[in-house]
């Protein structure tokens, strides 16, 4: 079972590919382990001839849970976030990004080509715009700037997220909850198989069910703010990749991102909603690998000296 010290944690993380080649970090979103990357998608980075590393971020999966830190109220805290007031919490997006610089400084890689998820993408910009000289080049999924004024999910569909699955009905229950709350969020031109997601769930709750650090994460995300003032300080080539169809993170906020960060690239995607549909792995990789290889000129060696 890989796990690395970093930042006071342990970060549980799983890599293919040859550790001599260059350097791709996956960051995923709101509690969503790294189980939840298509094979298809870390598979076509790797045998492209990168080194990609996935991992648990802090408080979900096999990495350090943070229950000695309590959950404030997360009702509250989106009531607050909605009028402009401030909303404390455990840790911080910015925390997070520590994180995962320092599993980067474990497995001694001096800067890596960043592909984050949704929460992943808000972790993998302010890694962009805090530690430049980590990150080769950005790629910012499904996510946002975090500016309040722009479009937001529907009230219904937050709500779930607060509430989120419980134990209390048993297993099947569980799985249930949580396979309709993705169905609500998936692409709707890629529909997911129901069979599959439910034992791609089922997998996933066997491995490790927390849902008190997927409340913190939330609650580092309402907590975090907006990314706008950060988003100027990036230089790394980035590119930006949404879901005509994203429920959950409408796609107004990439053009919103893609003109905050100075040479963005933006793909918009038809079809595709607030997930990694297999069938458009290809599409997504394919775009991924052309932004590395046209952004970044040729590097020798990855080892922090």
């Amino acid at each position: 079972m890989p796990q690395v010290e970093a930042n006071g944690l342990k970060l549980h993380y799983e890599a293919t590919g040859d550790p001599a080649a260059p350097p791709v970090l996956l960051i995923m979103g709101l509690g969503t382990q790294l189980t939840r990357w298509p094979d298809v998608f870390y598979g076509a980075l790797t045998d492209a001839g990168y080194y990609v590393i996935r991992f648990d971020n802090r408080d979900i999966g096999l990495s350090t849970h943070l229950d000695q830190l309590g959950l404030p109220s997360l009702s509250r805290a989106v009531l607050r976030a909605t009028f402009g007031l401030s909303v404390r919490a455990p840790y911080l997006l910015p925390d997070m990004a520590v994180d995962a610089v320092g599993l980067l400084d474990a497995l001694g890689i001096a800067s890596a080509h960043v592909v984050g998820v949704s929460m992943g993408g808000m972790i993998a910009q302010i890694m962009a715009a805090r530690h430049a000289g980590r990150v080769r080049t950005l790629t910012s999924i499904m996510s946002s700037s975090g500016e309040r004024s722009l479009p937001q999910p529907s009230w219904g569909l937050r709500m779930a997220l607060i509430r989120r699955p419980n134990a209390k009905g048993g297993r099947d229950a569980l799985i249930d909850q949580t396979v309709a709350i993705l169905k609500r969020i998936s692409s709707p031109g890629y529909p997911p198989d129901d069979a599959v997601l439910r034992e791609q769930v089922a997998t996933d709750i066997a491995r490790a069910y927390h849902p008190v650090g997927v409340g913190r994460q939330l609650l580092a995300i309402i907590a975090s703010g907006s990314r706008a003032p950060l988003l100027g300080e990036i230089t790394a080539p980035t590119l930006i990749l949404h879901g005509a169809d994203d429920p959950l993170v409408p796609v107004g906020a990439a053009p919103d991102l893609h003109q905050r960060i100075r040479g963005s690239r933006l793909e918009i995607l038809a079809g595709m909603g607030h997930d990694l549909p297999r069938k458009l792995c290809p599409t997504l990789t394919g775009h991924i690998l052309d932004h590395i290889r046209l952004s970044e000129p040729a590097r020798s060696g990855s080892a922090v000296s």
